[in-house]
């Protein structure tokens, strides 16, 4: 499988440095960045170019970037892997159709989280309740269209302070690189309108932590992981871990979990 990466930040890098050093049955295509200095090193193409290249893009850029070319992808009949999961909130169903349509897939890697397997396996039952808090350092919020608007002082905050607390539908708007973890949590159990996030400053805390909860006529599953941020304090590294997970997955001849 050929796969073409958008976006050579922190996720997007580590990505094509794993497919080069070698993942069974795939191949990079190329990358298409905003400058050629940022490419790495790598093939470098215009995004037409790219998806002519490419059996799959991986997006690994902003939620804006994937809302503008998310839908000539999966019309050209190229599979989309999504990073930037929050984009999906609310065109979702429209974006499926169109895969359908073209014999194409969408795929959204697990991220930052676990317990999206328990999710799935529960969701064939009744799910009465999904809940995340997330706790991250100040500096891992900064410029978040919500901190901007409420002119929120991260470097005034001395200890564990509730920043946001809401729907998915909301937090993705308001955190759009913080909280794709919620977005894939609410596609694959029971909406962004449904599950909730509380999302939580705290001062001198070195790791991204994130705690699930989901209730069901199964009975309770609590996920708690606490992820080591990248080079990009947003991002912890288990995002592109998952990300290449997903990809050495493809062409594997054992499947084990969902």
């Amino acid at each position: 499988m050929n796969v073409g990466i958008v976006g050579m930040g922190v996720i997007g890098s580590h990505i094509a440095k794993a497919i080069a050093n070698g993942i069974p049955g795939v191949t990079l295509a190329g990358v298409t960045v905003r400058t050629a200095t940022s490419a790495g090193g790598f093939p470098a193409f215009e995004l037409p170019e790219l998806i002519r290249r490419s059996d799959l893009i991986v997006e690994a850029a902003t939620q804006s970037a994937l809302r503008e070319f998310g839908p000539a992808v999966l019309s050209a009949g190229k599979h989309l892997m999504v990073l930037s999961v929050g984009a999906l909130v609310g065109v979702l169903d429209d974006w499926a159709r169109l895969a359908e349509r073209h014999g194409c897939r969408i795929l959204v890697p697990s991220g930052a989280i676990a317990g999206l397997d328990g999710m799935k396996g529960a969701k064939e039952g009744v799910i009465t309740a999904v809940t995340m808090e997330t706790r991250k350092p100040p500096l891992g919020l900064a410029g978040a269209p919500y901190i901007e608007q409420h002119r929120i002082d991260l470097d005034a905050i001395t200890e564990e302070t509730l920043i946001f607390e809401g729907p998915a539908t909301e937090a993705v708007k308001a955190f759009p690189a913080n909280v794709n973890v919620v977005a894939a949590l609410s596609l694959a159990g029971l909406g962004p309108e449904r599950t909730r996030i509380r999302l939580y400053a705290v001062p001198g805390q070195q790791r991204n932590q994130h705690r699930i909860t989901i209730d069901g006529e199964f009975g309770r599953l609590c996920v708690e992981v606490e992820n080591v941020p990248s080079e990009n304090p947003r991002t912890g590294k288990l995002s592109y871990l998952s990300a290449i997970a997903m990809l050495r997955q493809l062409a594997a001849a054992v499947q084990v979990g969902n």
